[in-house]
């Protein structure tokens, strides 16, 4: 089975997870904006967390919607404002994910997003989702993706 993990990555916590995926097989596609965040955390809470709020797409650098050769998707996502961060809104809006086994992983400082899974089940109902809170600073959240 072709798995291939598909994330973006601010703080380096979707580098983490994408290091463990790939030491189990998966392909590794990072994305990445064709505008750079702000460099400072305060404002990239700001303009970040506004943006995601209402669900921008943000466009992508050579992004490659193609995922026809992959059977497993793996899709990695900061959480911004409780939501989906705005370069993977636009990962799903240009990606057909059609008949795949979809999987999320989730990174952000509380562990939690109910708001992100809100919305990946509003476009993906059987979407499994799985938390990892801030791997870079606590690297045992990466065994919860042993089941992957």
């Amino acid at each position: 089975m072709s798995k291939l993990l598909i994330y973006y990555s601010l703080s380096g916590n979707g580098d983490a997870v994408a290091d463990a995926l790939k030491a189990k097989g998966y392909e590794i596609r990072k994305v990445e904006p064709n505008k750079v965040p702000p460099k400072k955390f305060f404002f990239q809470i700001l303009q970040c967390g506004f943006n995601a709020g209402r669900r921008y797409c943000e466009p992508l650098k050579n992004y490659d919607a193609d995922v026809s050769a992959y059977d497993e998707i793996v899709i990695g996502s900061p959480v911004w404002n409780g939501r989906l961060s705005c370069p993977i809104n636009t990962v799903l809006k240009d990606t057909d994910l059609k008949g795949k086994k979809v999987t999320f992983v989730l990174y952000s400082g509380s562990g939690e997003a109910k708001k992100a899974e809100e919305q990946i089940h509003a476009i993906l109902k059987d979407a499994v989702i799985i938390h990892v809170k801030e791997p870079n600073k606590n690297p045992e959240m990466l065994g919860r993706l042993s089941a992957l």
